[in-house]
């Protein structure tokens, strides 16, 4: 499991190195993070961004171990590490193809591939560091929310690659900034496909036997009442994988053409057969 948890990390890692490295540096879009800032700063000072990226995240690193505490999984500081080492890579030691065509396009793909390669990595309860680490200090010191924390930090970075280069590249930024959390949010969603199905049924037997024996997830079973009718009936609640729904649904329809069920999103779930507590 642990092996499984590290290579996909590392694979989203390459993913989003792969898209920074091809499509928003070479086009200076400073899409937020520690990376955003290493273009901001390599237009001042002509180190390369992989180079920004190690002082960025070591100073950062530091900072919050002395104001906050060592409050960091190793598979953080192991991500945002990969992440700095393979854009120096494909930025400085083996330079990689670099499409400087559209911007929009640039924008576009370039978000593609790190919303994907993040999400991935955020799936395995991993981060980047970068603004991260950031949020963290002003959550522990002035409160602040850590989302809006580091929403209002990637903007800061792309204002400031406005005011670094020109207001076009400001602008894209600013949109990168925007795509890039929608898309990860999207892709999470995908990733996680996890569903609670709420069922309500005469025949709760049957479909709990289906669940435990067939698709071997575990079930709750409920004493609920009616709010109409007063009735007492049993309620089964099944947390499962979205790709075994339809085999759920399927037999629930064939067990009770009559029965009542809800099927909910489970953005997290954790314990046997998901997620572990680590």
């Amino acid at each position: 499991m642990i092996a499984k948890e590290y290579f996909l990390s590392s694979f989203g890692v390459l993913l989003t190195a792969l898209g920074l490295a091809i499509f928003l540096i070479p086009n200076n879009i400073a899409a937020g993070g520690a990376s955003g800032l290493a273009i901001v700063l390599n237009r001042f000072i002509n180190l390369s961004v992989g180079v920004w990226m190690y002082i960025i995240n070591i100073t950062l690193f530091a900072i919050a171990f002395i104001l906050v505490g060592f409050d960091f999984s190793f598979k953080t500081i192991y991500c945002t590490f990969l992440l700095n080492f393979l854009i120096d890579l494909f930025d400085r030691i083996f330079p990689i193809f670099k499409y400087t065509g559209d911007t929009i396009v640039a924008v576009f793909f370039g978000n593609l591939l790190t919303a994907v390669g993040m999400a991935l990595a955020f799936s395995q309860n991993a981060s980047t560091g970068g603004t991260d680490i950031l949020a963290k200090i002003l959550n522990k010191f002035f409160g602040a929310p850590m989302g809006m924390s580091i929403l209002f930090l990637d903007f800061s970075i792309g204002v400031m690659a406005g005011l670094a280069y020109d207001l076009n590249t400001g602008m894209y930024s600013v949109l990168s900034i925007v795509l890039n959390g929608t898309m990860i949010d999207f892709v999470l969603k995908g990733l996680e496909l996890s569903v609670n199905v709420w069922i309500i049924s005469d025949k709760y037997e049957e479909i709990k036997d289906f669940v435990l024996n067939e698709l071997e997830r575990g079930v709750t079973i409920l004493d609920v009442t009616g709010g109409y009718t007063g009735q007492k009936r049993r309620m089964l609640l099944v947390a499962l994988k979205r790709r075994e729904l339809h085999e759920l649904v399927s037999n629930i329809k064939r067990i009770d053409p009559h029965a009542f069920f809800i099927v909910n999103e489970a953005r997290n779930v954790y314990g046997e057969g998901f997620k572990e507590l680590i």
